[in-house]
């Protein structure tokens, strides 16, 4: 039987950032209304992906299995704007990579039935280093890159939980073909609609089959240092932003879609 990760709501700020350096991870509870809930899937659903923008509709390895992605979603959609500088969230964010940060990515997922195990990995290792080294009291190292998962819907695990081996991060390494770290094993984020969790990406994780017979829907949002560069494919200057877009978006949100004041390297 699957194990569950302990989802702990943490009061504040504070805790939340020592949670992400102890845990590697902290979670929000109802952190989207219902309706956004909703709104978000309906919108989810009547997206096409863009192939020069990396986006699918399967993998090559599972081509029957609906694995939609719909990368720089903030550019398809102007409901997705309010998710650069949610509340709280973006708190997190600035704590963990500074004011000046931005978002380096962000991707609408939509996983049909049918759809196969992910490998278990870490998204980037800023840092490869050894376990003594991390463990010593002394040493932080930086939150590079961290990711916020919303949940949009009640997660079960015949849905396909993403899973979780908590502290990993420490392990100053990638899984490789391990399946436990210091006798930590991989533990489903079982909760529900509208909950989100944030964790950054030295994290051991992976998305697990959906054995069910729904849809599991998913908006990921990741947010960087300012000198780690943005993801919005296709590259070598093609990417273009919607001007009807991106005139709704407030000053904070062009900042984190890269409208930075100038600085070092530019």
């Amino acid at each position: 039987m699957a194990e569950v990760l302990e989802l702990k709501h943490q009061p504040d700020l504070v805790h939340r950032v020592k949670a992400i350096q102890e845990e590697g991870f902290t979670y929000f509870p109802e952190a989207l209304k219902p309706t956004e809930i909703s709104e978000l899937k309906m919108v989810m659903d009547e997206l096409t992906p863009i192939k020069d923008q990396y986006g699918r509709m399967s993998r090559p390895e599972n081509p029957n299995a609906l694995d939609k992605h719909i990368i720089n979603a903030f550019n398809h959609d102007p409901i997705f704007l309010q998710y650069l500088d949610r509340p709280e969230v973006i708190d997190l964010a600035e704590a963990l990579h500074g004011d000046n940060c931005h978002i380096i990515g962000m991707t609408a997922w939509v996983t049909g039935p049918g759809r196969a195990d992910q490998k278990l990995h870490c998204d980037w290792l800023p840092l490869e280093l050894p376990e003594d080294i991390l463990a010593d009291p002394r040493v932080k190292t930086p939150v590079f890159i961290s990711t916020t998962h919303y949940y949009l819907d009640d997660v079960y695990e015949e849905l396909g939980p993403t899973k979780f081996i908590p502290g990993s991060h420490l392990s100053g390494k990638k899984p490789g073909e391990a399946r436990e770290w210091k006798g930590e094993t991989e533990k489903s984020i079982i909760c529900n609609a509208g909950d989100a969790v944030t964790f950054r990406s030295e994290v051991w994780h992976r998305g697990s089959a959906n054995h069910s017979n729904e849809n599991r829907y998913l908006l990921q949002v990741h947010y960087a240092h300012r000198m780690i560069s943005q993801h919005f494919p296709p590259f070598m200057n093609k990417f273009q932003f919607d001007q009807d877009i991106i005139s709704m978006c407030s000053p904070k949100q062009k900042r984190l879609l890269g409208d930075h004041v100038n600085g070092a390297y530019d």
